[in-house]
């Protein structure tokens, strides 16, 4: 009886702790999943079925594996149900607009680019999403992609000047300099009398935007960050194997054999930007420098609030931008690469525009503002094969968005990729490699003109939209002037979700010199 009364007066004792987990659970879980999926079916909008915890995570796992073993026609650019398997059956069942469940996180997927649009620019009502999970920050870094707010104003103004045109065009000495070093291994790799060579072109690529970031934002060079791009590349890894699996919250802090390597990493990340900095901090040339790093390590001594930063946040800006950075501009040297290849008299007309402006001589930035076609033939390979495929946002309140009435907490996808090739918006041959439709400027490219939206749009767009496209004009011009491109017979076409969108076997071609007066 003693020990009775003891157990009843310790669960007596406990029941006011246990009670609110017990009930808080059967919400997350239960509750709120069957009361979400009503309020939308009341608004016609269905989706998959919810399954406990889980969500639709199995159904998603189990399709993406299958479409990895897909290969397509390389002609084919329709890339939708191979890259997003599961978004492109569920249009077919649900429509447009439906809903499904990333584990216990409802999430709407909404396909009108009007309605995007909105969300995207909209400064109130939404936020940047994802910020629980350790992966997410240990790669990204909490720079100016995952801070909101008064933070987000303050960090934005302080980078803005890295990025202006004029700041641009002292940069591009930079990317010239180091797509020479790339072009002089193409010509040491060159055996004898070789007409043409096989390239892992994605591969060069990689090392090339990574070393361009780190000469014109940094002041380093790719050797001196090498552990730092290695360490991103495996963090990279981790995020991209979290994005199917189910988040528990409190997990991240917990010593399990993954967390114990992502710490790892993030400490060689952390120590590799902590070097780069002491070294800048010590030499104080020209007052720190005025690339990007300098410009921060200012904001750091700066007195005035609204344009100052601290070391932390530094760090983790460096952190996002070197990858954030290097992804984006290498992805779309990629793809545009491979259109150029599959599409030769498209490689010819810029060729031959690229002659006519620079000739054979080391192109600068104001050669690249004559360069229209390639303009257009870049507009379309974002288009086609955008780095980004589709945007996350969270509301943080309920919230009207056009005819949707959206709960607090849904996190809400934006598909560029599937809005970049609708019929419906870019016509018959939206799936086609065509970039005259963007002869007459974006804007009268579609027949709606928020369709096009390849850097986000909104006070949220790229702040590093116009380097990236500088970084890409460098090297596309450079390599047309030496070299005719055509694609591998090895070459599989089975693009992929990485987050980004990769070509998942590389990208092999064949690079022929052209005549040694071409190669002055």
């Amino acid at each position: 009886m003693e020990l009775l009364s003891t157990i009843n007066l310790l669960a007596f004792v406990l029941l006011p702790f246990v009670a609110p987990k017990i009930w808080e659970a059967c919400w997350i879980f239960l509750l709120r999943p069957w009361m979400i999926t009503s309020r939308f079916k009341k608004q016609g909008i269905s989706g998959p079925k919810y399954r406990f915890v889980y969500g639709n995570l199995e159904e998603i796992k189990k399709m993406k594996k299958e479409a990895k073993g897909w290969v397509l026609d390389p002609n084919s650019n329709d890339i939708f149900p191979c890259v997003f398997p599961h978004y492109h059956q569920w249009l077919s069942q649900y429509g447009e607009t439906f809903l499904y469940w990333n584990g216990t996180k409802p999430t709407l997927f909404i396909s009108d680019p009007e309605l995007g649009k909105q969300i995207l620019s909209s400064k109130l009502g939404f936020a940047v999403i994802a910020k629980t999970r350790p992966e997410v920050l240990m790669l990204f870094g909490k720079g100016l992609a995952f801070i909101e707010g008064d933070d987000w104003v303050r960090h934005r103004r302080i980078l803005n000047p890295a990025f202006s045109m004029d700041r641009l065009k002292v940069m591009t000495k930079g990317m010239v300099d180091c797509t020479l070093r790339m072009l002089e291994e193409w010509r040491i790799h060159k055996c004898g009398e070789e007409v043409m060579m096989r390239m892992e072109i994605n591969k060069d690529y990689h090392r090339l935007i990574s070393d361009i970031i780190a000469t014109t934002a940094f002041g380093s060079s790719y050797e001196e960050g090498i552990e730092l791009f290695r360490s991103q590349s495996e963090l990279e890894e981790y995020f991209v194997a979290s994005l199917t699996s189910v988040f528990i919250p409190g997990k991240q802090y917990l010593p399990t054999p993954t967390n114990l390597q992502l710490w790892k990493l993030d400490k060689k990340v952390k120590n590799s930007i902590k070097k780069m900095i002491d070294a800048r901090l010590k030499s104080n040339f020209m007052n720190y420098g005025d690339d990007l790093l300098g410009i921060m390590l200012k904001a750091a001594t700066s007195k005035e609030s609204e344009t100052a930063m601290r070391m932390d946040e530094i760090i983790e800006e460096c952190k996002a931008i070197y990858i954030s950075g290097q992804v984006n501009s290498m992805i779309l040297l990629t793809w545009t690469t491979l259109l150029l290849s599959l599409n030769q008299d498209w490689q010819e007309k810029l060729r031959e525009e690229v002659f006519n402006e620079c000739g054979n001589k080391i192109p600068d930035s104001d050669t690249f503002s004559r360069l229209k076609l390639m303009n257009m033939v870049l507009m379309e390979s974002l288009r086609l094969y955008g780095p980004v495929i589709k945007m996350v946002r969270e509301a943080t309140q309920d919230i009207k968005i056009g005819h949707l009435d959206i709960p607090k907490g849904t996190s809400i996808i934006v598909p560029f990729l599937k809005m970049h090739t609708d019929k419906a918006i870019w016509g018959e041959d939206a799936q086609q490699f065509n970039p005259m439709r963007f002869e007459n400027g974006v804007s009268q490219a579609a027949n709606q003109p928020n369709a096009f939206l390849p850097f986000s749009v909104g006070p949220r767009t790229c702040i590093a939209q116009n380097f990236a496209m500088m970084e890409t004009k460098t090297v596309l011009t450079m390599i047309l002037q030496r070299f005719r491109i055509s694609l591998s017979p090895e070459y599989k076409h089975a693009p992929v979700d990485n987050f980004n969108l990769y070509p998942q076997y590389g990208l092999p071609v064949m690079l022929q010199p052209l005549d040694t007066s071409a190669q002055r």
